[in-house]
């Protein structure tokens, strides 16, 4: 037997005041196989001990909510007696040290969390972060992620229908692949994961299991040293042809009465799904690890139960129902074997041999891993922006904003992907948010990830607040009425206190805006230690709350996309606008300063305006529609012309100078269309609701022009197109095989 020593406790991740507990908890020295299972359900990873006691703050209620944080993902009612699933996670170590693997298996992680619960998948989001374009290792990351979300996604045969993709030398030594998935579900097939029925049998089902991701959970909750790289047997092979074979098998099974409780097997694998089935259930569990189909030659209990194997579940079955449920999954040529059965001794039992390897109390392991109120220090405040710099050309500036890392089109990553399997898919990716039909019906989920890391490093309380208001305000641009949020809390080392001081301000901001909005969080990840002191890398991400926003449309025909339709259509801003610069993409892009404070969100008047728009939108008022965000009005109209193919002018005296009035990046704000005839009413109903909507100019033919004081500047569409596209061919060449 193997002797417990300091050295073995640290490689667990283990503090010696946690140990401490674990030895009280215990009543005695745990062995090797006690040890792994304690140090996976305290990881970071898996019991959140530095986060949780902030997010018990955040708002998780609402009639919409049918199940909130807690479960494998969130629910919410979309009427007629169905529910959307949906929930986003990270993968973000994994995909740094093996990217085609840790982007994939990423994906099918979060598909399981959905269908796992009842849901069918119907679309795929990712969030990503990459560090400079011309970083040594960074083309290699972003094909090698890029191609595992397309691998992945296109064989299981769900769509991927939007994301986000932002660059920051931050991210240099710690990229994030942050990977959502949203399915539909009838509300009275919804499956949870509470174990009950004393003597019920437990079931494994789906793929063997193997040695790779042990130590998966322990290694996603420490930073990058050196070694990196020798790193990379903990992460996971994907197989997604099996994963489409355990969907229907599940669904299949489903549809009958067999099933009392299911867990997917995702970070600590084995260990975590029997510990949070029966903890939940309030019940104790044994397993005959014997029993367990295995792919390698003499796998070890520890082995086993730390494996992060991909395409596998846990199963707590009716009596009686074994045969049947393991006819199902024989069909779809997948593993079935009954491994073990519910107890009620509130503890885990782990036989192997005939002799038990592990005998733990379940208590200590779920409820009371450990939990930190960590020093945090607020953000300072920084400095209000100063010796602004002129806008000479605001034509040359757009062209060079419209090709840069974070506006540029991001077509070269998405026509990778399969964005219309299934047939549902209403708009595909590069407007404001995704709209997938809700199969045999007229409704449609619209549904969008979003986050400004740059935001939240200037001002963590309203950068958090913006990443909320920005998901709400894209839902509402294609005429959805936001329902809920998931979120993917991606940070740095939270016993730093200015690192544990954005995570709380950045929680507290998007709480606020959560409440003010009606947009409850029901679902989501944290992911900390996400920085590197490997060679090149840079220290800390910028903090990044990733977040996926869902929404609803009755008539998915009414969607609103950002294209100009037609030229002649009145071109109007909609939301209050003052030109704010600091933290702006074009500060950044043309005079390379990252200064001053965020825009700010006024969360009562983002509510106004963006309830007045999408009346606007059911009413059939408006022709297009697109938030203004990054790179402000300039880059939001360029955006629409290029959609559409359509030009503009802009003919109206702007109320700043040109700088502030073109490329300022104003908090709910909108571009709209409108016919002549009904401008009137549109303009009458806004100054009724107490939203600035003034006409800024008119659509024409094949160029954009900003007609000023000082001189007309005139852009051709053609050249707009070249710069916006040629960002990601340029970078990545012909180099498919990077991956």
């Amino acid at each position: 037997m193997t002797q417990i020593t300091p050295e073995i406790v640290a490689e667990h991740g283990l503090s010696p005041e946690e140990y401490e507990r674990v030895l009280h908890a215990m009543g005695r020295e745990p062995n090797l196989t006690e040890l792994g299972i304690f140090s996976v359900m305290w990881s970071e990873h898996c019991s959140y001990k530095s986060s949780r006691i902030h997010l018990k703050k955040l708002p998780t209620e609402g009639p919409q909510v049918i199940c909130g944080p807690g479960e494998n993902a969130g629910v919410v009612d979309i009427g007629d007696g169905q529910a959307a699933i949906f929930k986003m996670e990270s993968h973000n170590h994994p995909s740094y040290i093996e990217p085609y693997q840790g982007a994939a298996t990423g994906v099918g992680g979060i598909l399981r969390d959905v269908f796992t619960m009842g849901a069918r998948p119907v679309a795929n989001l990712n969030a990503l972060r990459f560090g400079r374009p011309d970083h040594p290792k960074m083309r290699h990351l972003i094909a090698g992620v890029v191609h595992g979300i397309g691998g992945y996604g296109n064989c299981v045969g769900v769509p991927t229908v939007g994301g986000e993709v932002n660059f920051h030398p931050a991210y240099d030594g710690n990229i994030l692949v942050n990977a959502m998935t949203v399915g539909v579900a009838d509300q009275d097939k919804i499956f949870y994961s509470a174990a009950s029925g004393v003597g019920n049998p437990i079931v494994y089902v789906g793929s063997k299991t193997g040695r790779d991701g042990i130590h998966g959970a322990t290694m996603a909750s420490a930073d990058f040293g050196e070694d990196s790289e020798e790193k990379r047997p903990t992460v996971q092979v994907g197989d997604p042809f099996t994963e489409k074979l355990l969907i229907e098998a599940c669904l299949e099974l489903m549809a009958s009465d067999a099933i009392v409780a299911i867990q997917d097997m995702g970070a600590a694998g084995l260990t975590s799904s029997s510990v949070e089935m029966a903890s939940k259930g309030g019940v104790g569990i044994e397993l005959v690890m014997d029993d367990v189909p295995q792919r390698e030659e003499g796998m070890t209990p520890y082995e086993m139960m730390l494996s992060e194997s991909q395409e596998r579940m846990l199963m707590v079955l009716k009596p009686g129902r074994e045969d049947f449920a393991e006819a199902i999954f024989r069909k779809w040529e997948l593993d079935f074997a009954i491994i073990g059965r519910v107890t009620d001794t509130g503890r885990m039992v782990l036989k192997w041999k005939g002799d038990t390897v592990a005998d733990i109390p379940l208590a200590p392991l779920a409820d009371e891993a450990p939990l930190y109120d960590r020093p945090h220090v607020p953000t300072p405040k920084p400095a209000e922006l100063t010796n602004v710099p002129a806008c000479g050309d605001p034509a040359a500036d757009l062209l060079k904003l419209m090709g840069s890392p974070d506006i540029a089109s991001r077509r070269w990553i998405w026509e990778q992907y399969d964005h219309m399997v299934g047939a549902d898919t209403v708009q595909r990716p590069g407007g404001d948010a995704a709209v997938v039909r809700v199969h045999g019906t007229k409704k449609a989920l619209a549904i969008t990830t979003d986050s400004t890391p740059r935001y939240c490093f200037a001002d963590p309380v309203e950068g958090g607040k913006q990443a909320v208001a920005e998901a709400w305000r894209n839902l509402t641009a294609v005429g959805a009425t936001p329902l809920a949020i998931t979120n993917c809390l991606n940070f740095a080392n939270p016993q730093r206190p200015e690192i544990m001081g954005q995570i709380v301000g950045c929680l507290e901001g998007m709480g606020e805006a959560c409440r003010a909005l009606d947009f409850p969080i029901v679902s989501g990840n944290v992911s900390l230690y996400n920085e590197s002191k490997a060679t090149g890398g840079g220290s800390a991400i910028l903090p990044t709350p990733a977040i996926g926003g869902l929404g609803l449309m009755a008539d998915w025909e009414k969607s609103m996309t950002i294209a100009f339709k037609q030229t002649g259509d009145i071109i109007i801003a909609l939301g209050n606008r003052s030109g704010h610069l600091g933290q702006s993409l074009w500060l950044r892009e043309i005079h390379g300063r990252e200064e001053g404070p965020p825009p700010p969100v006024d969360l009562e008047q983002e509510r106004r305006t963006g309830d007045y728009l999408r009346a606007a939108i059911t009413a059939g008022v408006v022709t297009a529609a697109h938030d203004v965000s990054d790179g402000g009005l300039a880059v939001a109209l360029a955006e629409m012309a290029l959609a559409g193919n359509v030009g503009a002018i802009l003919d109206k005296k702007q109320p700043y100078d040109h700088a502030c009035s073109f490329f300022g990046e104003d908090q709910g704000v909108y571009l709209v269309t409108v016919h002549d005839h009904p401008l009137l009413d549109f303009l009458k109903g806004a100054q009724a609701a107490g939203i600035e909507a003034e006409p800024i100019g008119r659509t024409i033919g094949s160029r954009l022009i900003f007609e000023l004081a000082d001189g007309d500047f005139v852009v051709p569409l053609d050249a707009l197109r070249t710069a916006h596209e040629g960002f990601f061919p340029n970078l990545m060449g012909s180099d498919a095989a990077l991956a």
